[in-house]
């Protein structure tokens, strides 16, 4: 496990989801952190944040108003950090859509921000957050995460004598995750009794915070620099997640929204020739690097994957039941939720 002890962490986006899972689990494996920085743009979130974690109980926990956008601020906010987790973005496929040039500030704007402030200050290692959507994307949210995560990659390339490591973590749908679908699922139960389906077909990849939590400090522990680790995890179908939510629920059919794909990938052929199987995670190796590719291979007894191997949610081995939906929705999702 990695030692925090007197380390500085910063979250951008760190009133999301995930970033209120990082900083519990942070606070409840090494309380000696020196400083914990909630870098974020809304002030209400920020409030809210402040009233679950109080300084009198966490003095360790800095809350710092800013917009990745802005690179002035992201220095001011980036001195004696030590590591960063990019995990600001505008996620929303739709608005991304009706909105590209905002979306481009931030995803790709926001990416170049964090790297040049990283590089001005004395940062140590940084992991940004990808998405499945950035794998072969078709939606200007997902070419724009495509863009953040080639910049945080290829910053490996111009870090000269710089220790500094950035790498990327790419995964599938968060359960429980502001905006997705179980927690959208749910209220609709409860407000309409309907439960609207995009596409009887449609599959996702399925994480929850835990496992993004482990996956995002696996990174900021092991990476060597430019890797993009993948997690090895199950998929659902929509229809089934919508039997375990709403069994007696009307299912109309609505059709896909603008961006959307039936079925999501992580690892394309295409990423085959670099991309190594170490166990719990893939991971895909950047076609230039600073690093000895034979002893990165003997370090953590990574396994070349055949070429041509794809990591696709409608082709996955691994499948969440109906049954294991239900008891998911309950431990990570809603105490409350009746089995």
């Amino acid at each position: 496990m990695l030692d925090l002890t007197d380390k500085s962490i910063l979250i951008t986006g760190g009133t999301g989801s995930l970033g209120k899972a990082l900083i519990t689990h942070i606070l409840n494996n090494n309380p000696e952190v020196r400083r914990l920085i909630v870098y974020s743009r809304d002030e209400q979130k920020q409030f809210q944040m402040a009233q679950e974690f109080p300084s009198d109980k966490f003095p360790q926990i800095r809350y710092f108003i800013g917009d990745v956008r802005d690179k002035d601020r992201l220095i001011r906010a980036f001195q004696d950090v030590n590591y960063v987790i990019h995990a600001a973005a505008m996620k929303h496929v739709h608005i991304a859509e009706y909105n590209p040039d905002e979306c481009i500030k931030t995803n790709i704007g926001g990416a170049e921000n964090v790297v040049e402030a990283c590089f001005k200050t004395n940062v140590e290692r940084v992991v940004a957050l990808s998405t499945d959507k950035a794998c072969a994307p078709i939606n200007l949210y997902g070419a724009t995460k495509l863009t953040s995560d080639k910049l945080f990659i290829a910053a490996n390339n111009i870090k000269g004598e710089n220790p500094i490591r950035f790498s990327v973590v790419r995964y599938g749908n968060v359960m429980g995750s502001n905006g997705s679908v179980i927690p959208f699922f749910i209220k609709k139960k409860k407000n309409e009794g309907v439960l609207p389906i995009t596409d009887k077909r449609m599959t996702r990849f399925n994480i929850s915070l835990k496992g993004g939590v482990e996956m995002v400090m696996h990174a900021l522990e092991h990476a060597w620099g430019g890797e993009l680790f993948v997690p090895k995890i199950p998929s659902y179908k929509i229809m089934d997640v919508a039997e375990a939510i709403g069994p007696k629920c009307k299912k109309p059919v609505v059709g896909i929204r603008p961006g959307e794909k039936v079925h999501e990938e992580m690892i394309t052929p295409s990423d085959s020739f670099y991309t190594y199987d170490l166990g719990k995670y893939y991971a895909i190796l950047p076609a230039t690097h600073q690093w000895n590719l034979n002893n990165f291979i003997e370090t953590f007894s990574a396994v070349k994957v055949p070429q041509g191997f794809s990591y696709n949610s409608g082709k996955n081995e691994e499948w969440e039941t109906v049954d294991s939906l239900r008891y998911l929705i309950k431990e990570h999702v809603d105490a409350t939720f009746e089995i």
